[in-house]
């Protein structure tokens, strides 16, 4: 998968793929310098991230980053699913934009390259989960054009 760049209204944001679609590490240097945005959302990951990180690439997620002054701004997290009730899916694990960055068009930039890969994949949709209590996370995704169409139950065990 290529480098992509997306205009934004604000800047120039560049998206570079992590992954490539058979779940193998492309941009290493990348991956690990996404890691202390990724904790921003998920703190509980564990000591040896990069190991994690190969561990979710494996069950066949990829990733990409956004970068902005040469440093990761933003990550996303993805997979391609075959669904019941929603079809062929594009389901994002995880979508962090860092927290001095938000509101600067780095989510939008992995938006859409989220969106037009799932559309070279012949996607039906692009889906993603978003704890109750993220309100700004829920403007965000409905200006991006999701609505919500379920909720999602979850049994600890």
């Amino acid at each position: 998968m290529p480098t992509v760049c997306h205009p934004t209204d604000k800047q120039m944001m560049e998206v570079i793929a992590i992954t490539n679609d058979q779940y193998q590490i492309v941009a290493h240097d990348w991956l690990i310098k996404a890691e202390r945005v990724h904790r921003q959302l998920r703190p509980k990951l564990p000591q040896d991230y990069v190991g994690r990180m190969r561990e979710v690439f494996g069950s066949g997620a990829e990733m990409a980053v956004c970068i902005n002054d040469d440093a990761v701004a933003g990550i996303t997290v993805f997979r391609m699913q075959e669904r019941t009730h929603s079809g062929r899916e594009m389901y994002c694990d995880d979508l962090i934009t860092d927290e001095t960055k938000r509101s600067t068009g780095v989510g939008h930039a992995l938006m859409r390259f989220m969106e037009t890969l799932a559309r070279e994949r012949s996607a039906d949709c692009l889906a993603l989960d978003s704890g109750s209590h993220r309100e700004q996370a829920h403007k965000f995704y409905f200006r991006e054009g999701m609505t919500i169409t379920s909720f999602h139950f979850v049994k600890p065990l």
